[in-house]
């Protein structure tokens, strides 16, 4: 399939920042071909206008928990602890597969209206989300968070349930798609877990050359119990067991240090900012521009539904920007391209995806903003609507991998009302009664 681009003005996030105006993008299959000025040479199978329209690459959503759509608005109004041990981890104890991928059919439905092509998930039944993002169209980086509450001389990777699920994961799944589905291991966090499921984990990915995906000091009371525990911060005790020999995710490091930062950039492991999560939780504000400032790569993520209330990236965006901003009492803290960048290329760089550019050779992620919306009018910087004023409503089209999953309102490769239909028959009655 062939795709050419017309009349195009669009954020490429390259080096310099450019925007191209007035010009065409060319995608052949799943990957750009053409970007540029002139007309490219050749048929296309169909031809899109973009008069209107501002184009920029998909959002990489680097930190998801898809399924925990269904749990939008409950339990709120409490800590992380209170929240995850008499809410959530009830409520988790009942999925069963067909609720789960009905949750995952509605997660993925708004993520793609509001322009995600790419996300890193964390949760259990990972092969259930692996066949919905498959077929919804969207790049996956999937992952079962380790969990091993026994005792650790008691650990067995023969007899603890979330090795065998890495290793079913990674048969099942692993490059499906052409790579559209790629599998990550994962440590659910230092606190769930112990040092012989760290490297048991640590060694599977490395074995098989696979990302890490780790919760990383979310709260005060799990960094600081981790220093009363041993003595380190939950980065430098999962560095010696061997967790950061990978290409590496750390979600939310709300509470990490400069020593944290440098064995951050040290190791290449990137840093996921969740600052709606983070603040609707009450866990604390990460220090994304010191983070920056020290060389560790920032994406941005929206976490789970269940303490974001949606998926919207331009939220994030908008927030990533203005909230260190405040903080900071600094206009530049956090610039509109800054936050961009956070949102796409970074989060490509994250989870080893080449995407998240506007260039010949990247996979073809590309969505585009309706421009013609009241609250993007008038239009003096595009990166400035983007970052500050628009959300995820005005997403007119979302292609991922060169193929158009979403336009001017209608899903085309979910059945948004049979899902919504399993939602409310099925999966709400059974996970919630």
């Amino acid at each position: 399939m062939t795709t050419l681009f017309t009349n195009v003005t669009a954020l490429r996030m390259d080096e310099d920042f450019t925007t191209l105006r007035q010009g065409f993008v060319a995608v052949d299959g799943t990957h750009i071909s053409y970007v540029g000025p002139d007309h490219p040479q050749g048929t296309f199978d169909q031809t899109i206008d973009c008069t209107g329209k501002v184009m920029m690459p998909g959002f990489v959503n680097c930190h998801t928990h898809i399924p925990m759509t269904l749990m939008r608005g409950y339990g709120g109004g409490h800590d992380l602890q209170s929240w995850l041990q008499d809410f959530i981890f009830p409520a988790e104890d009942r999925w069963d597969d067909r609720s789960l991928a009905a949750a995952t059919g509605l997660g993925l439905a708004e993520m793609i209206a509001s322009g995600v092509t790419c996300i890193a998930d964390m949760y259990m039944r990972p092969g259930v989300i692996a066949r919905q993002a498959l077929d919804a169209g969207i790049s996956a980086n999937l992952s079962v968070g380790a969990v091993y509450f026994g005792r650790p001389e008691d650990f067995s990777p023969d007899t603890c349930e979330d090795c065998e699920n890495h290793v079913r994961l990674y048969e099942d799944w692993h490059n499906a798609g052409d790579g559209q589905i790629q599998v990550d291991a994962s440590i659910h966090a230092e606190y769930t877990s112990c040092a012989p499921a760290w490297e048991w984990v640590a060694g599977f990915a490395q074995r098989h050359g696979l990302g890490m995906h780790v919760h990383i000091s979310e709260t005060q009371k799990e960094h600081e119990e981790c220093l009363n525990k041993y003595g380190s911060t939950p980065i430098q005790l999962l560095n010696r067991y061997g967790v950061w020999d990978t290409r590496a995710i750390a979600a939310h490091c709300v509470y990490t240090t400069p020593e944290d930062w440098a064995l951050m950039v040290q190791k290449g492991v990137s840093c996921v900012h969740n600052p709606y999560s983070n603040l609707k939780l009450g866990s604390g504000v990460a220090p994304i521009p010191a983070m920056g400032r020290a060389g560790v790569n920032v994406a941005l993520g929206t976490d789970g539904v269940s303490s974001h209330n949606s998926v919207d990236m331009f939220a994030d965006m908008k927030l990533a920007a203005i909230l260190h901003n405040g903080v900071g009492r600094d206009p530049m803290a956090v610039t509109a391209r800054q936050a961009l960048e956070m949102a796409t290329v970074n989060g490509a760089r994250a989870l080893g995806r080449n995407t998240g550019r506007i260039e010949a050779g990247r996979i073809a992620d590309l969505i585009l903003v309706d421009f013609t919306a009241p609250n993007l009018t008038p239009c003096h910087d595009e990166a400035e609507n983007l970052v500050y004023a628009a959300h995820g409503s005005n997403v007119a089209m979302n292609m991922a991998r060169g193929r158009v999953i979403y336009q001017n309102g209608a899903f085309l490769t979910l059945d948004l009302d049979r899902i919504k239909a399993e939602v409310r028959q099925y999966a709400l009655p059974l996970i919630f009664g």
